[in-house]
């Protein structure tokens, strides 16, 4: 399956830019496809992390739509904004002059939410068993300066979050296509 040649059937819904949403659990695998699309695809990557946080889960939707799809549609070639911290000594540094392409791409979770959908051109959704996922996390987050004990209640924490928005939503069943995060992603698509 190759994205690019899927993708021009699809209409841009933001001035120019064609926006792919990459959904997903967290831990699932949307970062890594997301890299991987980018580059295949000169496209430049917008991560729902940075307008999310342990305080505001999944509540965030209006800033990034102020953020990213507002000024697109006003005519901005770059965009520029704060990113959120996720923890205590975490100090993200503000996204700056991010350029604006043709081909957009917004990962994480959340990133097929409802509200998106009129500005979404092509969806995909990255299907990883949460046990998987639970994994994966725990092994990314062991470094961030807490317990074991608390990423561990970070992640139940954010799974049961994480589980209500994709019962509102149903994100999968948007999605143009549906790709597995336990698969190697060259093999189920064209890189």
């Amino acid at each position: 399956m190759n994205i690019a040649n899927l993708l021009t059937t699809k209409p841009a819904k933001v001035g120019h830019v064609k926006f792919i949403g990459i959904d997903g659990h967290g831990g699932s695998g949307k970062s890594t496809l997301a890299k991987l699309l980018a580059q295949k695809l000169n496209a430049t990557l917008v991560h729902t992390d940075d307008f999310a946080s342990h305080e505001v889960l999944f509540e965030w939707q209006q800033k990034l739509i102020d953020a990213v799809f507002t000024p697109i549609i006003s005519g901005s070639k770059l965009l520029n904004y704060q990113c959120s911290k996720w923890w205590a000594d975490h100090h993200p540094k503000p996204v700056i002059n991010q350029l604006v392409t043709p081909i957009m791409i917004i990962e994480g979770v959340s990133a097929l939410r409802q509200e998106f959908r009129p500005y979404l051109s092509f969806g995909i959704y990255v299907d990883t068993p949460t046990d998987i996922c639970l994994t994966r996390g725990l092994a990314r987050d062991k470094d961030n300066g807490n317990s074991i004990e608390q990423i561990t209640q970070m992640w139940m924490d954010w799974i049961a979050a994480e589980n209500e928005y994709l019962k509102r939503d149903n994100p999968q069943a948007y999605a143009d296509i549906i790709i597995s995060g336990t698969n190697a992603f060259h093999e189920q698509i064209e890189l």
